[in-house]
């Protein structure tokens, strides 16, 4: 038996932009909902490697990326270098001056201190200031998940669960968070979103490498391909048409707004 020590969760960025890169062409409906404008200053938290801070700079906004990673800022710096992108942690950033609106994609599922993530996004902003963020809902790859830990199990590999945790709320839980910390929340949705993985037929490996890379630790380099045949047995009634894979996204997207206390 093999058993995965606690760590935090580490990034291939280029694997990420490569192979990927649905996750930031997603976040371009946020983008519409954020509606950047000219001249205001904006914070793109969970930045990645900054294809959304960029698209948000090109509307005119003073935009700064943040993201804990520094795979992902440094690879965001090489292909943007003429934007502002600084590593920081969700939950504890601050900044000198506050922002008109705090945005986000894909990014708030991964941060574990929920309460503090928000105390530092109210922080962040001025008064009315707006939080526009999408990351995965209540069911988020479920089936994905499962057939996951199924694979692991029958190995009988062990992994550190409070490790690989992910937040996945409902609109409620979600909602009553930000209500709690002042947050006037002004539109909240869930969204089933079946998403297509690059790739074909390796699609569901290749996702896996990437953002299960923390289980995959507990398996032998000699002994993942028997793990991912088994877990595509699994998925492929259930995720594969017509050539391809399609992960069962689930997302929650959100708007709110700072309030007086």
């Amino acid at each position: 038996m093999t058993t995965l020590p606690a760590s935090e969760k580490s990034w291939n960025a280029s694997a990420y932009d490569s192979g990927h890169s649905f996750v930031w062409k997603y976040g371009e409906e946020v983008l519409a909902l954020l509606d950047p404008r000219a001249g205001e200053r904006i914070l793109d938290l969970g930045c990645g490697t900054g294809h959304l801070t960029n698209q948000i700079a090109a509307r005119g906004a003073e935009v700064v990326g943040l993201d804990k990673s520094r795979a992902m800022i440094e690879r965001a710096r090489d292909l943007y270098p003429k934007r502002h992108f600084e590593i920081g942690d969700a939950t504890s950033f601050k900044f000198d001056e506050p922002f008109d609106a705090v945005f986000s994609n894909a990014a708030i599922h991964w941060m574990k201190d929920q309460n503090a993530v928000a105390a530092s996004i109210r922080r962040a902003l001025k008064l009315r200031g707006r939080f526009v963020a999408e990351f995965g809902g209540k069911g988020n790859i479920e089936k994905l998940r499962t057939a996951l830990r199924h694979a692991l199990d029958a190995g009988a590999y062990i992994w550190n669960r409070e490790t690989t945790r992910r937040y996945y709320p409902s609109v409620g839980e979600y909602a009553t968070l930000l209500e709690s910390y002042k947050f006037r929340v002004a539109y909240a949705v869930h969204i089933d979103r079946p998403t297509k993985l690059e790739g074909g037929e390796s699609g569901v490996r290749k996702w896996l490498e990437v953002f299960a890379d923390n289980e995959l630790a507990a398996v032998p380099e000699d002994k993942r391909g028997e793990l991912f045949h088994r877990i595509e047995q699994e998925l492929r009634p259930l995720l594969f048409h017509d050539g391809s894979w399609f992960a069962d996204y689930k997302r929650l997207r959100v708007v709110a707004f700072k309030e007086d206390r």
